[in-house]
């Protein structure tokens, strides 16, 4: 399986300041991890401090 979080740093609150946005990003969806099976299928969108959908993070069945 693969853990995928992808998330668009080129505008709102990700452009004015990456690495904050990021840290928030991953401690609140690290935190919330435990809501989730995490099987394939599980996933969920990625929001920024405005509230603005920035990507999602999603668990992957390995190719068989």
């Amino acid at each position: 399986m693969k853990f995928l979080l992808e998330v668009t740093m080129d505008e709102g609150a990700l452009a004015e300041d990456p690495t904050g946005e990021l840290q928030r990003i991953l401690r609140y969806w690290g935190g919330n991890l435990h809501h989730y099976a995490m099987q394939p299928g599980d996933g969920s969108a990625v929001y920024d401090s405005a509230y603005q959908e920035v990507g999602r993070w999603s668990v992957e069945g390995q190719a068989g």
